[in-house]
């Protein structure tokens, strides 16, 4: 069983709430409209807008949940020295389950760009580049900067960098490698790109959902931020939906949510729930458990899993182990193939998921399954190995009854037709 891709997208915001990121139009919001709805809003004062972003408790929404404010802080220490700097808004959304950052290039460029232009100055940055592999989220951009004028940006030039699409294209040091000429593939750190980034020079690298949150902290302030969300995890979120027979959905909702009514929205009922891929595919499978929780970055924690990007792939039908095995073959894949221990690693992990998803897997094979899931952990360049020792953990500790039908070759769905999708859950932008 493979899972036909639905280009059908619902884009919604939570009921009650008065979205922020997402808007109900069609096509790309143009410059007329954003500006008159108060965006581009004059910046008076670097300092006071910094410390409203610390105060809102901005966190990174590419899956770290870093800290904005400390982010921009430390590259504008080294404005203040007066190093030249430089920001890369990343929309290079890696993650196929994902489709916020692609929306929002596509539909919301405006929003994209008054962040842009937000962090730039508060980091004393005059050049950034707008980093993707979406070609009509580039168009977009394009075509909005057109709008905007050559000092519309209040001094900050803008470059779009195109890259083939590509799991290890998002990370940070593989964005600016690509905007320095070379591959987009992850680099050795140190040094970050925070010390040596674009051009050799300190860089900020934020994704593009974290950048659009700034100019509503900058006309509404840290408090009205606030309002929704948790202490910990403020604000809103853009969820994206996978799973249960159901077309994708792109949904705005407070943080802190129950995961189960955010499941619910989508249209699945909990009877129907067996668990989740969480976080994209970065941070693994969830079980049942994924009907207690609620979404911010603390409760997932808590929980064993995470958040990540905002992507939930609800498992109904699918078997979680063939599911695991589907994930970890797209990491063997997609590895950079630059480090040995995770080319040899994701490959190994690959092959025994597969051999546990057909039934020809025994003990011993699911005994060195899990110990690669924990010696690999922290030993490439970048995440994929520690994505895919995610993947692997979570399916053998939370599916044991799982993993004992595939050793008894007794799985009824896999038995049928085994879930093989080439790229689980894939959601692609309108």
């Amino acid at each position: 069983m493979s899972t036909a891709m639905n280009t059908e997208l619902t884009v919604a915001a939570w009921p009650g709430l008065t979205p922020r990121l997402l808007t109900t139009g069609t096509g790309p919001e143009s410059y007329e409209v954003y500006r008159d709805s108060g965006g581009y809003l004059p910046m008076t004062d670097a300092d006071s807008l910094l410390d409203e972003i610390g105060t809102a408790g901005v966190v990174g929404r590419g899956g770290a949940a870093f800290p904005m404010a400390v982010k921009l802080t430390t590259v504008r220490k080294a404005s203040l020295r007066g190093q030249d700097t430089v920001l890369v808004a990343n929309g290079e959304e890696g993650e196929p389950a994902s489709v916020k950052d692609r929306w929002l290039l596509r539909h919301r460029p405006h929003l994209v760009l008054d962040g842009l232009r937000l962090a730039a100055l508060i980091i004393g940055a005059r050049h950034t580049h707008v980093y993707v592999s979406d070609r009509a989220a580039a168009e977009s951009i394009r075509a909005a900067l057109g709008e905007v004028g050559p000092d519309g940006l209040d001094g900050v030039t803008v470059s779009v960098c195109t890259v083939d699409a590509g799991y290890v294209a998002g990370e940070e040091t593989a964005a600016v490698r690509a905007i320095n000429g070379g591959p987009a593939k992850p680099t050795d750190k140190p040094p970050r790109p925070f010390e040596e980034g674009v051009g050799g020079l300190p860089t900020a690298v934020s994704n593009v959902e974290t950048l659009a949150n700034l100019p509503y902290v900058h006309r509404h302030g840290a408090a009205a931020y606030r309002e929704v969300g948790t202490e910990g995890s403020a604000g809103t979120f853009l969820a994206t939906v996978t799973g249960g027979g159901r077309p994708p959905g792109l949904y705005e909702v407070p943080f802190g949510i129950p995961a189960a009514e955010l499941i619910a929205l989508h249209g699945i009922s909990a009877d129907r729930v067996r668990g989740a891929l969480m976080g994209g595919y970065f941070t693994g499978l969830l079980d049942q458990r994924i009907l207690d929780v609620a979404m911010d970055h603390e409760s997932l924690r808590a929980a064993g899993s995470g958040l990540g990007c905002g992507a939930v792939s609800v498992l109904t039908e699918e078997c979680p182990v063939a599911v695991g095995a589907s994930v970890l073959a797209y990491y063997d894949r997609e590895n950079a193939d630059q480090c040995g221990s995770c080319f040899n690693g994701t490959a190994a992990m690959a092959a025994a998921a597969k051999a546990l998803r057909d039934g020809s897997a025994d003990a011993d094979d699911v005994a060195r399954l899990q110990r690669w899931s924990q010696v690999l952990r922290g030993r490439g360049a970048c995440a994929t190995l520690d994505a895919a020792c995610n993947i692997a953990a979570s399916m053998l500790a939370l599916f044991p009854d799982d993993i004992a039908r595939h050793l008894d070759q007794q799985c009824p769905g896999c038995d049928k037709a085994a879930f093989t999708a080439l790229r689980p859950f894939e959601v692609e932008p309108q």
